[in-house]
This record gives C-alpha cells, structure tokens and sequence, in this order.
C-alpha cells in the first residue's frame, strides 16, 4: 500500500480534487476542472486488484462480486478522507477517489453570490443545488450548511453517500449519516428522521419519488430541506422531479412543488484566468409569479422568470456569465463556451440588452 499512500499524499499536497486509477496507466489527478497524468509507475492489473483487496471495507466486499461496482469512504494518514467509487473496466479493478475537504470553503473563496447566503438561513423549504457531475454542487451545498452551522443555533441531520465534507459543532449540532455505514440506504435513513428533531435536513441527493416526497412532508412541517440534484438547469431540475412520479401524478406533485420550494441554484464551472475554476451560477427563487407559473403548468416560462427576476435575487447562466466575464474573472472565449445563449450574451456585451423575456412573461 506505500504506492497508494505515496500517491494519495502527493495529490492532496497538490490540492488535487480527484485520482483516477486504471490498469496500464500512470495515476491521474484532477486539479482546478483539467485531468493530468502524474509521473507515478503504470498500474498493472494486479496492482490494482491488491488496491482493491486492501481498501474495499469489507462489509462491502460482497457488494462489490455482486453488484460490479460500489461506494465507500477510505482515510489514507497524511492525505485524508476519500470519497472511493470502485468498479471493474473490462474486468480489471478500477478506482475514481475524490478527496474530501475537512476545512470547508466560505461563500467568498467559492465566489458563490452572497444571495445564498440568505436563503441558507431560511426557516423552511426545500433549496436543490442542481449541475451536471463535477459542477460544484456538494461545494456548494457544504458552504450553505457550514453558513448555518456559524450562524443559527439549529439541529442539522444529513443523509449522504458517502459523506463528502466532515462538518464540526459550531453554534448548530451537526449529525452526519452516511449510506452503508450508519444507515442501509437514503429510504431507511429518510423514513424515521422526523422522528429525530430536526430544524435542519441534508440529503446528498435526490434520487427518486420516496426522497421527494420526505423532502415535501419535511418542508410542509417546518423544515428547510437542502439537497442536490442532477440537472442542466432550474427547468430541467423541476421536470426531473416531476419524472419521479407517474405522469397521472404530476398535477399534486406541481402544487406540493410550488407551495414548498424555496429556490433552485444550477451552476456550471468555467475555467478562469487564473487557471482555477468559477461557477457560473442561475438562482431561480419561488416568488409568487414562479408560484403561479408552476400550479397553472406553464414551466417553458421559467427561465423569462427568472432572467426578469433580478429585484426577487434571481440570474440565469447569461447574466452571471456577463458578470463573470465584465469583472475580468474569465474571459470572453470561455464564457461563450458555457453560456445557454451565446448570442444573446454577445449583443448584451455589446451593450444591447433585449426585453423579449419581460413580453414573453407578460403574455
């Protein structure tokens, strides 16, 4: 294992954010958004099964025969915690390890807007933290709990697999449950934790309808429900929802969505100037005219919300790119690259700024 640790160490001294391991390659790390290869020795096919054999808890060994693949968390001293995703690639072991962050970064470090700042301190609700795979959105969703954990005195219990971020009592009382270990999966940890005093509850992710409709009954009861989603953007996260149910229950879950939501945060991360990244980050905040459009079904005009819907906190992507790309923060090029409408965001950098969302929302 000195190979492993060796190389674990190397990439937190780094401040690599992931290690890739595969059979007939050198190690690759991760760091700022770009893959490199490190100048470890190749992995051969045993080597990555002796890995395997020695890292594998082995309450998740059979899991693992069985099933292909599997998650995990994995302390390596000297480097950390990492998040371990174990799978076989044309038979052989192979290993993607994120490493998680003990000192948790503040909204002004992620450059996040100081508008989730508020909304982390809500009474009740339920935020999703939407983005595709390595947008930022556990990041994102740790800076919102260690904000309310400075500055609320409330009772915080997540649910996650695994646990990405490890959390210490500040002014709230944190309990972190992780898949596997503390709980057999999200639906067993979800059916009794009302049941366990909370003001607070994180779920990892919303993978299905049971999850969704905890989530509801949490918020309908006083809660603030935080949780990540997968999705492109605040639209798409509210069709993904709706997908966890069956199409003749669309209608409820539409009016239970509008009358619990609190906002939706998607973000996308763009290469900087600096070679680090930045997210590009669309708030979409439940006002009463996203309430509206929601009960009467009329979701294609969600995001004319929310480019009209500066004054309620609201941005989508082009506005925080134009943002991004006015401050100096990263350049034009690659803000096109990510924009949802790169002409749009050309004429507005021209200084041309269009009304056409404000006559659509009007109709």
């Amino acid at each position: 294992m000195t190979i492993l640790a060796d190389l674990l160490q190397l990439a937190a001294k780094q401040e690599a954010s992931d290690v890739h391991l595969k059979s007939g390659r050198r190690p690759f790390f991760r760091r700022n958004g770009v893959l490199m290869e490190s100048e470890f020795e190749l992995l051969s096919a045993d080597a990555l099964q002796l890995i395997g054999e020695n890292i594998i808890p082995e309450r998740q060994r059979q899991d693992f025969v069985a099933g292909r693949e599997v998650d995990f968390s994995f302390f390596e001293e000297g480097a950390g915690r990492f998040r371990v995703n174990a799978f076989l690639a044309q038979g052989i072991p192979t290993f993607a390890l994120r490493h998680v962050q003990e000192s948790i970064p503040s909204f002004e470090e992620l450059n996040l807007p100081l508008q989730l700042q508020q909304l982390a301190l809500e009474p009740r609700g339920i935020i999703i933290v939407a983005g595709t795979t390595g947008s930022g959105k556990s990041t994102t969703l740790a800076a919102m709990i260690q904000h309310i954990n400075e500055q609320s005195s409330s009772r915080i219990i997540s649910i996650e697999d695994p646990i990405e971020y490890l959390f210490h009592d500040e002014r709230s009382v944190i309990t972190q449950r992780e898949v596997g270990i503390d709980t057999h999966d999200f639906h067993a940890g979800l059916k009794f934790i009302l049941r366990q005093d909370p003001d607070v509850i994180m779920v990892g992710e919303m993978r299905d309808k049971m999850g969704f409709s905890t989530a509801l009954s949490a918020a309908e009861t006083g809660h603030l429900i935080l949780t990540t989603l997968h999705a492109g953007n605040s639209s798409q996260a509210i069709y993904r929802m709706l997908e966890f149910f069956p199409s003749g229950d669309h209608e409820r879950a539409r009016m239970a969505l509008a009358g619990n939501l609190r906002a939706i945060i998607c973000q996308r991360l763009i290469q900087s100037v600096d070679d680090s990244v930045v997210p590009a980050v669309e708030i979409l905040i439940n006002t009463s005219t996203v309430r509206n459009l929601l009960e009467k079904n009329k979701l294609e005009i969600i995001s004319s919300a929310i480019e009209t819907g500066a004054g309620d906190g609201m941005q989508s992507f082009n506005q925080s790119i134009y943002k991004l790309i006015k401050s100096g923060m990263i350049t034009e090029e690659a803000g096109m690259r990510h924009a949802t409408n790169p002409q749009a965001l050309k004429m507005n950098l021209k200084g041309i700024m269009l009304d056409e969302d404000k006559r659509i929302l009007a109709t």
